[in-house]
């Protein structure tokens, strides 16, 4: 399971892009986590699932509303993670008004998830493998905070515990 001091692992994670630009086309473009993170600082926060009630109601908006304070902390980026495909990820994302604000990354076929080791079985629910929910502040591709929360629960990997940890530094 993911640690602090750890890595990120190596994987691909999809964004749907909405404005063509900057060597990305419109519809879903592909990743690699380990070019992302590199030389950045990212709030990165997974959840169980798109359109899900503590996820729609208090997760992404939590980041939302926090965005600029993260960033005047030294995040350059925030990643909402979750095992979902780009166009719900992205649809997600247009219906909270993420845009300049949280990065919406698919992890379509949970291989990014699988291998941070904080699945979630949810088949029981007919959703599948998802998931934990969880925070962590990587720096340059390193895990520095990391915030699992109990199942159920959603406590610890909000965007004000986030905050308090990258001003922290």
């Amino acid at each position: 399971m993911l640690k602090v001091g750890d890595r990120l692992p190596a994987a691909q994670l999809k964004e749907f892009i909405e404005v063509e630009g900057e060597g990305c086309t419109l519809g879903p473009n592909s990743f690699e986590v380990e070019q992302l993170v590199a030389g950045k600082t990212i709030a990165l926060f997974a959840l169980p699932g798109a359109f899900t009630p503590t996820c729609s109601a208090q997760h992404v908006p939590g980041y939302i509303a926090q965005a600029e304070a993260l960033k005047a902390a030294g995040v350059d980026e925030i990643w909402c993670v979750s095992v979902n495909d780009a166009f719900v990820m992205g649809a997600w994302g247009r219906e909270l008004k993420t845009a300049g604000k949280v990065r919406m990354m698919a992890d379509g076929s949970a291989d990014f998830t699988r291998a941070t080791g904080l699945t979630l079985d949810l088949t029981a629910r007919g959703m599948g493998v998802r998931s934990q929910r969880y925070s962590a502040l990587v720096v340059d591709g390193v895990v520095k905070t990391l915030n699992i929360e109990e199942p159920g629960k959603f406590e610890v990997s909000d965007a004000a515990t986030m905050l308090r940890q990258a001003q922290q530094g």
